[in-house]
């Protein structure tokens, strides 16, 4: 390391460290919730489908790559069973995103403390919340 380098102290290292880690769990989280509100609307669409059709059509459901024939009544119950998992999946991803965001202000706001000025003497690590 060069004399013009600054090492970067440890106690700093290890919040920065915790922001990247929230950074990642936020983007984890916000992928899972944007395939999920996909997954839902599809979901909406083909349960607003089904039940315009008529009772005595043939319906058929994706079993993996294949479609199976089933029958209104119980293709409906499984689409409306899915939208509300889906909907309390998608309830609790949201509380994750607030908890996540709120940990990640806290550990920027940190971090901007830290770099003010040094650690109290004999304070080589800052307590983080868990």
């Amino acid at each position: 390391m060069s004399s013009g380098e600054q090492q970067i102290p440890p106690w700093l290292q290890e919040q920065v460290g915790r922001l990247q880690q929230l950074q990642q769990n936020l983007q984890s989280i916000m992928l899972q919730k944007q395939h999920l509100e996909s997954e839902h609307l599809e979901t909406e669409r083909a349960l607003e489908l089904l039940l315009k059709a008529n009772d005595d059509d043939i319906v058929y459901k994706a079993a993996g790559s294949i479609l199976v024939k089933s029958n209104k009544t119980n293709l409906v119950s499984e689409l409306q069973e899915k939208k509300e998992l889906a909907n309390t999946r998608l309830t609790v991803l949201t509380k994750q995103e607030v908890r996540v965001k709120e940990n990640l202000k806290e550990a920027e706001t940190k971090i901007r403390e830290m770099l003010k000025g040094p650690p109290p003497p004999g304070q080589n690590k800052i307590d983080t919340p868990k």
